[in-house]
């Protein structure tokens, strides 16, 4: 062995000899020179033929060790690049690699670690990183009592430029802190700050590898800059990235698992992890989720002693929410039942954050965190209602989504009893649609059986006028949910609130606004009828009509055209289709009551357009009892006689306009029979004849086709002194600027002619037909074709009264048409009656 070691030391001498030329040459000034001496020493070093044994190698990289770390220095960027990666083969290669650290590190903290880097290539700063994350793979604790010098050179390092030397400098920190935790906690403090520089880089790999060296850089440090480093890697779950979101969730989970003092900083380590079981990547949710039962597991074991009546006790088949496969552990339950307090505030803050990924990851975080609180939530529920109220206000819809989701899950949990006193009052006080929003999510989580002993006191509330009169749309919408939740949780135990939600609906209905809204509104006391197995939603208008009307009596002497009550009333009677003939007892006081001239114009003008239409569906609404025709006298005397009388001002015209139509509407409908007619004449015709000279054409021609109507509803029961103080002012609207008014009186004449009485004393009477005749025929030489021919038809009918005086009038006037033709024709006539 003796003689081995002699000849290894002579080898050793011998190549260390040979080598002399070759290291003076790294001392030239000639480039190549110095270049082929690097080369030449690793051709006679590691490149040999036959390979050395290691301890001769390792004498003679003693031997050169100091020459080539002068190379370091060199000007000559090609000589560096030889030297070090000489030096990283011969680390390599030697078996006490360790016994070069007193040399090569110092002189690698000149090169790295002074304020302003010296190293300007950024290949050789990567090589000489390299070379330090090899050393301490070779020599593992043997660094220690370089660790100042070796956190100098990686405290710049980290932020260097170029991007492949930070993420080696990151992965050397590891190495280190790993291999010499003791010594290394003294020092971990100095790289936070320009690890937390380099988190935010912008290549991928250098922040995944930067997260995974802060996790080291805690665990086998010092734990101070914890709180410091929280917040960064919070914002890293927003990463676009899904290596460095996975980074996060393995490096949080690492520390819930294994961190010293973990337990200090559960409540801030927590929410990241539970932020991750929520991410848009699969593996990176199963993963958190796996870590997140492990730790609870672990809790579980360590905390057995306070858990173990909750372990021995645990209730049999517990409830899941629904779309959940399995209940988070007890371990799990109960770090977040410890840890609620301190991480619900600063989560409900982040629900309102100025931007949109922040306020979309806590409401995906908040869902998560109650999915573990379970029932634990109820007493932090006034401080979670009011962020979810703010919440769902949110423009970004994902955001109010995701809260929504997480309302359902406190409906599951949370007793309708807490929940109601702290809900119920906010619904009536903020005439909010983001209240009522989360209103109807809590109760569509809420279970049937726990919901139904609360159905009378939340649909009252919601039925009250401060809740169901607000007419903002998107406030409609969310009450129209809220009824929707209801129905679709409680499905038959609505029964005993089906004349509040009734109430609520009619009320939406009457405020909609848009058609396709109206539709689903519909259907939706469609759906209150099925739950009640009633056959379709007119079996629904049956039971509650008259009940709507009982409430509606004690405000509808008080009602505006802005009266809520009024656009129910209205809805009403326009929707129950058949059950309005039930009620006309309750209906008609309402209508007279509110179509009083001393009401305010735009309340009758709507009255009058609802009685309108109601009227012209008689047969479907107001007479499906066949009792209508008891109240038209109701109708005419108390409710259109009043309006038609003439007051000045368009909206006064506009009365009388929509009053005159609602009578023909009636007069349409066959309700008023001539005995009917006849008792309300008197009063009726001085106004009919003072609607003949309104202004609006409209209103002409409706009277008209009134007057016309009742001359062949009363026929010859009309008695000849009404048809006398008829017929002037029908003579005046011949001569009417409107030519189909004036084709309209012409067939009201014909109508006319034909209420004359078989026993009419035309002798008495003479002096009247003169009068009507020769006002006819007037008209019988118009300038229009058809008003002649009109008159024409008039006059034949109205010769058959008093022929010969017809043909004596005729013959007196005819020389004076233009032309001759109808005269003639009206003679001949005439002589076919006499």
């Amino acid at each position: 062995m003796a003689t081995n070691m002699e000849s290894g030391d002579d080898l050793s001498v011998e190549i260390i000899q040979g080598l002399a030329r070759h290291i003076n040459c790294l001392s030239e000034t000639n480039r190549a020179t110095k270049k082929r001496g690097i080369e030449n020493i690793r051709k006679e070093t590691l490149n040999r033929k036959h390979a050395l044994e290691p301890a001769v190698l390792q004498k003679v990289f003693e031997h050169v060790l100091k020459p080539l770390l002068k190379c370091f220095t060199d000007s000559i960027e090609k000589c560096r690049e030889l030297s070090v990666q000489l030096i990283t083969d011969f680390i390599d290669a030697v078996p006490n690699p360790e016994e070069s650290l007193p040399y090569l590190i110092p002189t690698i903290e000149q090169r790295l670690g002074n304020q302003e880097i010296i190293e300007t290539s950024e290949e050789i700063r990567l090589s000489q990183v390299e070379l330090i994350v090899k050393v301490v793979q070779k020599t593992d604790k043997k660094v220690a009592p370089f660790l100042d010098d070796l956190v100098k050179i990686l405290h710049r390092t980290i932020v260097d430029p170029f991007a492949d030397v930070r993420k080696v400098s990151c992965k050397c920190t590891c190495l280190i802190a790993r291999s010499i935790p003791q010594h290394f906690h003294l020092q971990s403090e100095t790289l936070i700050k320009p690890l937390l520089h380099t988190i935010s880089h912008q290549h991928s790999k250098v922040r995944t590898q930067c997260v995974y060296t802060i996790g080291d850089v805690l665990q086998y440090g010092n734990h101070k800059p914890m709180d410091q480093v929280i917040s960064h890697l919070a914002q890293r779950l927003f990463d676009h990235s899904p290596q460095v979101r996975q980074a996060v969730t393995e490096v949080v989970g690492n520390w819930l698992l294994n961190f010293i003092d973990r337990y200090s900083y559960h409540h801030k380590l927590i929410p990241l992890l539970l932020t991750s079981q929520m991410d848009e990547l699969p593996d990176i949710r199963l993963k958190a989720v796996k870590l997140w039962d492990e730790i609870g597991t672990k809790y579980e074991s360590e905390n057995e002693k306070d858990l173990k009546d909750q372990m021995d006790f645990t209730k049999p088949d517990v409830a899941i929410p629904p779309g959940q496969t399995s209940r988070p552990n007890l371990g799990c339950r109960t770090l977040i039942f410890r840890h609620l307090s301190k991480i619900l505030p600063g989560l409900v803050n982040d629900l309102s954050d100025w931007t949109v990924a922040n306020r979309l990851m806590s409401s995906k975080l908040l869902y998560v965190l109650l999915l573990n609180a379970e029932d634990h939530t109820t007493q932090h529920m006034e401080k979670l209602l009011s962020g979810m109220y703010r919440a769902c206000g949110d423009e970004e819809q994902e955001v109010v989504q995701q809260v929504l989701k997480s309302a359902e899950l406190v409906g599951f949990f949370v007793s309708p009893e807490v929940y109601c006193k702290l809900v119920l009052p906010a619904v009536q006080s903020a005439s909010s649609p983001s209240v009522l929003m989360t209103c109807a999510a809590i109760m569509r989580g809420t279970p049937r059986i726990v919901l139904q002993p609360h159905l009378v006191v939340i649909c009252n509330t919601l039925a009250h006028p401060e809740v169901c009169h607000g007419e903002q749309q998107s406030y409609q919408y969310q009450l129209l949910a809220c009824v929707e939740s209801i129905i679709g949780t409680s499905q038959q135990d609505v029964s005993n609130v089906s004349l509040q939600l009734f109430t609520i609906l009619l009320t939406i209905l009457a405020l909609a606004r848009d058609e396709d809204f109206k539709t689903k509104v519909k259907e939706t006391i469609q759906k209150l009828a099925t739950a009640q197995n009633l056959s379709d939603s007119s079996a629904l208008y049956q039971t509650h009509t008259k009940q709507v009307l009982d409430n509606l009596r004690g405000t509808y002497e008080q009602w505006t055209s802005y009266s809520v009550e009024r656009l129910v009333f209205d809805v009403l009677l326009s929707e129950a289709g058949a059950v309005v003939g039930e009620h006309l007892d309750d209906i008609i006081p309402m209508l007279r009551t509110n179509l009083h001239p001393d009401k305010d114009p735009e309340l009758r003008l709507k009255f009058f357009s609802l009685l309108s239409r109601l009227v012209m569906s008689a047969g479907e609404t107001l007479d499906s009892t066949h009792r209508f025709g008891d109240f038209t006298l109701v109708v005419v005397k108390d409710m259109v006689i009043p309006n038609v009388v003439w007051h000045a001002g368009r909206v006064a015209a506009a009365i009388r306009t929509i009053a005159a139509s609602c009578l023909w509407a009636l007069l349409q409908s066959g309700m008023l029979n001539a005995e009917r007619a006849n008792s309300i004449m008197d009063d009726l015709l001085p106004h009919l004849n003072t609607l003949l000279e309104e202004d609006a054409p409209s209103t002409r021609l409706i009277t008209c086709r009134i007057i016309q109507k009742i001359l062949a509803i009363c026929g010859s029961t009309f008695h000849p002194d009404r048809l006398h103080t008829m017929y002037m002012e029908l003579l005046k609207r011949l001569d009417d600027s409107k030519d189909e008014i004036r084709i309209a009186v012409s067939k009201t004449f014909m109508t006319f002619f034909s209420c004359f009485p078989k026993k009419y004393d035309v002798a008495f009477y003479r002096a009247h037909l003169e009068t009507l005749y020769r006002g006819l025929l007037v008209h019988l030489d118009d300038p229009d074709q058809n008003i002649q021919q009109a008159v024409l038809d008039v006059l034949k009918v109205a010769a058959a009264i008093h022929p010969p005086l017809m043909l004596e009038e005729v013959e007196a006037v005819k020389h004076k048409h233009r032309n001759f033709l109808y005269c003639d024709e009206l003679i001949g006539h005439i002589k076919t009656l006499s």
